[in-house]
């Protein structure tokens, strides 16, 4: 079990002034507090910087536009023993972190938890939308697929060791999905868990309209183009298999 276990939380933002104060009043809030949170500047032009500061946030900034950029910069930031990471848009309930910190503290084993998301912001339909097909159709088509559950990159957490491993292989450019890109590197020895209990607010604007919702449907593509190298999914479930067995 962790003693004393410190837990950063990074958020990556870009001119999203507005719904980061929103953020960072719901983990002030939290029962169990954050050690640290950083925000990392994707090169803002409004008032994100000032809110991070004014909140007591740590602020780093990265120039390279873009999520996988500006996420990872936060990751190698983090100085906790567990990473957790929420978007600029995301509103976590008051026991988000002890939710964490019990499921970390309790598995020794466990090196990456991930969760849900309920989506405000939109009619009621666009929320379906967004819950069922796409959210729970990532978990439905890509556990199979990874041997593992998928982290979700507005609600997971992961110990430090993983990113000091993970954090050199990762893709950092522009035009996919930096969490799907994490869970292709993942280990077969690292152990993933799903928790649908463990569940966030996440704004549906880029589900409102058509070109936003294709747009990420679009980066799914260029994110599994060249993984080939980590092997088939049946090699992948294979690989997790036999170390699941030697453990």
């Amino acid at each position: 079990m962790l003693a004393s276990v410190r837990i950063s939380v990074v958020i990556p933002v870009r001119d999203d002034a507005p719904m980061l104060a929103v953020a960072l009043q719901a983990l002030a809030a939290q029962h169990r507090p954050a050690d640290e949170i950083v925000v990392v500047d994707n090169g803002s032009s409004d008032d994100s910087a000032a809110i991070a500061r004014d909140a007591g946030a740590r602020l780093v900034e990265e120039p390279v536009p873009g999520i996988p950029s500006a996420a990872s910069r936060g990751y190698d930031a983090a100085e906790g023993d567990i990473i957790a990471r929420i978007d600029a848009d995301s509103i976590v309930p008051a026991d988000w972190l002890a939710r964490i910190e019990r499921h970390f503290e309790a598995k020794p084993e466990l090196d990456l938890l991930t969760g849900d998301a309920r989506f405000y912001g939109s009619s009621d339909l666009v929320h379906q939308l967004g819950e069922r097909f796409y959210i729970g159709g990532m978990y439905w088509a890509l556990t199979p697929y990874l041997g593992h559950p998928p982290v979700f990159g507005s609600n997971f957490a992961m110990r430090r060791e993983v990113w000091a491993e993970l954090g050199t292989e990762v893709h950092r450019h522009n035009g996919i999905h930096d969490d799907l890109d994490l869970s292709l590197h993942i280990k077969p020895w690292m152990r993933v868990e799903l928790d649908r209990e463990l569940v966030v607010g996440i704004s549906a604007r880029p589900f409102a309209t058509f070109e936003g919702f294709s747009r990420r449907i679009s980066w799914v593509v260029p994110t599994l183009r060249g993984h080939g190298a980590e092997g088939s999914p049946r090699q992948r479930r294979a690989a997790r298999r036999e170390t699941s067995a030697l453990s």
